[in-house]
């Protein structure tokens, strides 16, 4: 079996653990019937932006879709068990995702603090009996935010990634999929923001926060490390320029986050890229 058989045969196999008909899963990840019948055929490609609905509407990885294994090797760092989202297994329950969803949204448009499980239960439709049931506390809700929010970075990494060969059009593409553009990667982002805020006064965060932002380091690292098996990418300590790389992203995006004067998306990829030549790319 090529990798495409393989891959449309685990669509096959979650399509049939979902509940009701081919189109009604066709209907769930916004996708026209005919073209999910197409790929399920062989005479279209799953795009990555199907690859990644698939994955959240069955609560599996794309890695998993891809490669069998939520840890097989991949061009991006698997999560730490720890850090993986625990709607990210297959058997997840709708009502769960569901509610974590909304949670995840609320908490990146209105903030951590400024979301309580009645307000998760209002947008639900449920009790806040049936949140604690999910989620015990609060604090839990955060948690899982946090292992969602990287379970959605590895799934985007991995389907936009997978064809890329050359080192540097992949660490291009990974510092695009990263930049705070509007909607889910600003969410993102935001989760991200308060994350850091919650860990920085609370140290029963941390440990979390640190296993689920080493995904993140280690994947701009590996990119880095191929590049140079390449050859494009100079010899230099790839751990001190992806420590350098990463802290720029940081500090750039927090600054396209709190709206400080001068800075945007555009300015932020502008400077990602001049580091990029100036810094990592061999020159010729």
């Amino acid at each position: 079996m090529a990798e495409t058989d393989e891959l449309r045969e685990r669509v096959r196999v979650l399509i049939r653990t979902m509940p009701g008909a081919q189109r009604d899963f066709a209907r769930a990840i916004g996708l026209d019937e005919t073209k999910l019948s197409k790929a399920l055929s062989g005479t279209r490609r799953f795009s990555p932006h199907e690859l990644i609905r698939v994955a959240e509407h069955c609560g599996v990885t794309v890695n998993w879709l891809l490669n069998g294994s939520d840890d097989a090797a991949t061009v991006a760092a698997a999560p730490a068990p720890a850090s993986r989202a625990a709607n990210g297994q297959l058997g997840h329950t709708e009502p769960r995702r569901r509610i974590l969803e909304t949670a995840w949204r609320l908490i990146a448009e209105r903030g951590y603090h400024r979301v309580r499980i009645s307000d998760i239960a209002e947008v639900c439709g449920t009790s806040t009996a049936a949140i604690h049931y999910h989620f015990p506390t609060k604090h839990d809700v955060l948690n899982e935010a946090l292992r969602y929010t990287v379970k959605l970075a590895f799934d985007r990494q991995v389907a936009e990634l997978h064809t890329i060969a050359d080192a540097h059009e992949r660490l291009l593409r990974l510092i695009e999929l990263q930049l705070p553009a509007e909607g889910q990667l600003r969410a993102e982002w935001s989760v991200w923001l308060q994350v850091w805020n919650e860990s920085a006064v609370n140290p029963e965060m941390r440990s979390l926060y640190w296993d689920s932002y080493n995904r993140w380091y280690r994947t701009v690292e590996m990119t880095i490390r191929t590049g140079q098996q390449q050859r494009v990418f100079c010899e230099l300590d790839a751990e001190q320029v992806t420590a350098q790389l990463t802290a720029m992203i940081d500090g750039l995006g927090i600054q396209v986050l709190t709206c400080r004067p001068g800075s945007s998306v555009a300015t932020m990829r502008e400077l990602l890229h001049d580091f990029i030549d100036r810094n990592i790319i061999k020159q010729v």
